[in-house]
C-alpha cells in the first residue's frame, strides 16, 4: 500500500518538480555526461573526411579533408584572433545600444496604451524588414564602414529585443500592478521594481534571438568593405579559392558565436536563479 501511494505521488508531481528529484538524487561531484554532442559531431566529421576522400581523386578543392582544415586554422590563428578583436569591436557597441534601447523602450511601450497604440504599427511594418537591405545604402550614407557596421547590427538586434521586452511587459498580472500603486510607487519606479524584473525572462530570450542576428548582419556586413574581421577573412581567402583557410574562417566564427552565446546563456543564469 505505501510503495503503491509512492508510485502515485511520483507521477502526480509536475514534470519540473520530478526532474529536480532526479538532479537531486546524483550523488555530489558526479557530472551527467551527455555523449549524445560527442556521437553527432562524430558523425559529421566522419561523413565529412569521407567526402572529402571521395572526391579527392576528381581534383575537387572546395571541400578539403578535415586534417588540411586543422593545420590551416592553426597557421591562420593569428590573423583569425586579430579579426575577432575587429569584429567584437563592431558587434559589442551595436548590440549593446540596441539592447539598451529595445528594454526600455519596450517598457515604456509595453505598460503606455497611448504610445503602443502610436509605436506598433510602425514596429509591424519596420521590424519584417530583413536588416541586410539596410547594408549597401548604410555603408553610403555613414561617414566610416565601422558606423555603418555597427548601425546594421543595432539595427538586427533591436528588434528582437524591443518586441520581447513588450511581450514581457503585457504579461506582468494586474495585481502587481495595483501593488505598486498601492505603495505608492512613481512610473519610474514602477518599471524598474515591477515590469522590469518580471520581464527578464522575455529580454533574455530577445538578447538571445538579437545577438544571433548580430553575428549575422555583422559578417554579412564584413563581406562588403570591411578592410578585417571574421567575415572578411573568409570573403579574402574565398577570393584566392583558399579553401582550407575559409573552412577554416567559417569554423572558427561558429566557435566564436557558440562563445559569445554560451555567455549570454550564463549571464542569464546568473540573473534569472529563482527560475532554477
Amino acid at each position: 500500500m505505501i510503495s503503491e501511494t509512492s508510485t502515485l505521488d511520483a507521477v502526480s508531481l509536475p514534470a519540473q518538480q520530478r526532474e529536480r528529484a532526479e538532479a537531486a538524487s546524483v550523488r555530489p561531484g558526479r557530472l551527467a555526461f551527455a555523449w549524445e554532442p560527442w556521437l553527432l559531431w562524430g558523425a559529421l566529421v566522419a561523413a565529412w573526411q569521407a567526402i572529402a576522400g571521395a572526391i579527392a581523386g576528381q581534383g575537387n578543392p572546395l571541400l578539403p579533408p578535415p586534417a588540411v582544415v586543422l593545420d590551416a586554422l592553426w597557421q591562420s590563428l593569428p590573423e583569425l584572433v586579430t579579426g575577432t578583436w575587429s569584429s567584437l569591436l563592431i558587434l559589442v557597441p551595436g548590440f549593446a545600444l540596441a539592447a539598451v534601447a529595445g528594454v526600455a523602450l519596450g517598457l515604456v511601450t509595453g505598460t503606455s496604451p497611448r504610445l503602443g497604440r502610436a509605436f506598433f504599427p510602425f514596429a509591424k511594418v519596420a521590424a519584417p524588414v530583413p536588416p541586410t537591405v539596410y547594408i549597401p545604402y548604410a555603408i553610403a550614407v555613414l561617414p566610416t564602414f565601422h558606423l555603418s557596421a555597427t548601425f546594421v547590427v543595432f539595427v538586427g538586434a533591436f528588434w528582437p529585443v524591443f518586441q520581447n521586452t513588450v511581450a514581457g511587459a503585457h504579461a506582468v498580472e494586474g495585481r502587481h500592478r495595483d501593488n505598486a500603486a498601492v505603495l505608492g510607487f512613481s512610473r519610474f519606479e514602477y518599471l524598474r521594481k515591477v515590469v522590469f524584473p518580471a520581464s527578464l525572462p522575455h529580454i533574455f530570450s530577445g538578447m538571445g534571438v538579437g545577438l544571433g542576428f548580430g553575428f549575422i548582419l555583422l559578417t554579412v556586413a564584413e563581406l562588403f568593405g570591411a578592410n578585417a574581421g571574421l567575415g572578411r577573412f573568409v570573403q579574402y581567402y574565398a577570393d584566392f579559392a583558399d579553401y582550407p583557410r575559409m573552412v577554416a574562417g567559417i569554423l572558427y566564427t561558429g566557435v566564436v558565436t557558440w562563445a559569445a552565446m554560451t555567455a549570454l546563456e550564463r549571464v542569464r543564469a546568473r540573473a534569472l536563479f529563482w527560475l532554477r
